[in-house]
């Protein structure tokens, strides 16, 4: 039976990545965007975050009556704000960034985390050490910000965000030789993937590490599920 997740996004930007990755797995996937929310939280500085942590929880509660089997939430603004304990849906929760967190925790080197969208580095960082603290680990991350890049995507330009986003990466590779190197972001994904064809060095991201957890925790639970008990094969 096939799976339906929905997943919700900041920006348009994340369907065509989310769609790409689950291609080979029995999913349905219906997206909700909602690029508002982060613009008014940029721009507007009567809005609170309390009204803010409502709007988020309306979207989340939302999408869960839309008859769903699990809910992603690719925005790591949004799940800054989410607060879970508040919610009163039944289906799981899958947020981008844990299995992300999970592989950097896992490492033992030094790491250099990069985004592109300064607003989302605070909230970001802070997630993840609170889940490197829940493990009792600390990893090594220094966070680099590629200025000026994020505006190119939200303007539509999508190839000209491409190129700075592999160029910062590939100049990095140069000069920070030894050190992992992983990118924060959904829509930096397409960029790394293209340095680490033509490098052959491995480059984390949250999109491979979001599937691999999908692919685990949910379809082949799901899987399992479908089997029929040992008394009636």
């Amino acid at each position: 039976m096939k799976q339906k997740i929905g997943c919700l996004h900041a920006h348009y930007s994340n369907i065509a990545y989310i769609e790409k990755a689950l291609t080979a797995y029995e999913v349905e996937l219906i997206h909700f965007v909602d690029p508002g929310l982060i613009t008014r939280m940029a721009s507007d500085e009567t809005y609170s975050l309390s009204e803010a942590e409502r709007r988020v929880k309306e979207q989340v509660e939302w999408i869960a009556q839309c008859n769903v089997d699990a809910i992603i939430i690719t925005c790591t603004n949004y799940i800054a704000i989410l607060q879970e304990d508040q919610l009163s849906v039944q289906v799981p929760i899958i947020k981008l960034d844990e299995p992300f967190f999970n592989y950097i925790c896992d490492l033992d080197q030094p790491h250099i985390l990069l985004f592109t969208n300064p607003a989302t580095v605070e909230g970001t960082m802070k997630r993840l050490h609170e889940y490197a603290g829940a493990l009792g680990k600390e990893p090594q991350v220094e966070v680099q910000v590629i200025n000026h890049a994020f505006e190119l995507i939200m303007q539509g330009k999508k190839e000209q965000y491409h190129i700075v986003t592999s160029k910062y990466i590939r100049n990095l590779l140069e000069s920070e030789k030894g050190k992992l190197i992983s990118v924060a972001q959904l829509s930096m994904v397409e960029a790394v993937k293209e340095v680490q064809k033509e490098t052959k060095v491995k480059l984390g991201n949250p999109l491979e590490t979001l599937v691999s957890y999908l692919e685990e925790n949910l379809f082949r639970r799901s899987d399992k599920e479908q089997q029929p008990p040992d008394d009636m094969l």
